[in-house]
């Protein structure tokens, strides 16, 4: 198949970026990836992906990976908002810098297209629990949030420079099978693998912070959509359900279904994380034809699955 074909996904042994393989696969693109396998994990990997290990901080590794490529799908990241304020550093060597020596290597290589995952901590926290649109203030509360920011704005601005279209998606809450289980990232994995081992589960806050959780599968069909659209370049997009569910309404529903005997715990709410975030999708409805598919009641068994298989 032409190297015109041939897509990058850094990142792609992980949570979201094995599912875009995957999709990439069924709709006749040839895939690469990068992962340092840090979190992802070799196995997430699709068959017939070419599969080169190692950092996006690792210069001659990405000049090696770009070549030939004509799009990259950037997913790779340091993925943790509490975290990022114990290892600033770190967050933006990974999530700056990064990307910024992916974008240096695609233009050097002569890449057209690139996909930026952004996040919805890139905007300021909303006083009440609607949708917002992606014209929303932008005032990140995390030092991972300040990189995304950053990271996006210079993709948008270099694009056009080195030659690339180049577009942003601002991904909210996404969950599905294959998230790697931490104390910081994804709260239905966190909720789904302590109610399993029967154990205590936390909310910060009084519960009531409200959520867009949106399915991995949809994040796919976005990134799916955005490559068949040119008109897409240069713009932002929200991918996430445009429905809001409370923390502490997901709590129980998790709690009535797994152990309904557990503990629900409660610390003070954590500064860096966004007390409402629902997503406004009217633009990607508009400009890519996304319309989510999967609702968070209809996934959830999936995700149980998956993580009590995970613990057995």
């Amino acid at each position: 198949m032409a190297a015109a074909r041939l897509v990058l996904v850094t990142g792609g042994a992980g949570f979201i970026g094995s599912h875009l393989c995957e999709g990439l696969l069924n709709e006749g693109y040839r895939v690469r990836v990068i992962d340092d396998l840090s979190v992802g994990r070799v196995e997430n990997i699709p068959s017939g992906c070419e599969f080169f290990q190692g950092s996006i901080l690792d210069e001659d590794l990405v000049q090696r990976a770009t070549r030939g490529v004509s799009t990259i799908c950037h997913e790779a990241a340091r993925v943790t908002i509490r975290g990022s304020v114990e290892r600033f550093y770190e967050d933006a060597q990974t999530n700056l810098m990064g990307t910024l020596g992916l974008l240096r290597a695609a233009g050097q290589n002569g890449v057209t297209r690139f996909l930026y995952a952004s996040s919805m901590a890139v905007y300021a926290d909303s006083q009440q629990p609607v949708p917002i649109a992606e014209d929303h203030p932008l005032l990140p509360a995390s030092p991972y949030g300040i990189a995304k920011l950053a990271a996006e704005r210079y993709v948008l601005m270099l694009g056009s420079a080195l030659r690339m279209r180049a577009t942003a998606l601002r991904y909210f809450n996404t969950f599905g099978k294959r998230q790697t289980y931490t104390p910081y990232v994804g709260v239905i994995t966190i909720y789904v693998t302590r109610l399993l081992r029967k154990e205590s589960i936390t909310i910060f806050g009084d519960g009531n912070q409200v959520r867009d959780f949106v399915h991995v599968s949809d994040i796919v069909q976005a990134n799916l959509r955005t490559l068949k659209r040119d008109e897409a370049a240069g713009m932002i997009f929200n991918i996430g359900s445009g429905r809001g569910t409370s923390v502490s309404a997901l709590a129980e529903s998790l709690r009535q279904r797994l152990y309904p005997e557990a503990a629900v715990l409660h610390e003070l709410a954590r500064p860096q994380e966004l007390r409402n975030s629902i997503a406004n999708i009217t633009l990607a409805r508009q400009v890519l034809g996304y319309e989510p598919e999967t609702n968070l009641d209809r996934q959830l068994p999936e995700v149980i699955e998956f993580l009590r298989n995970q613990s057995a």
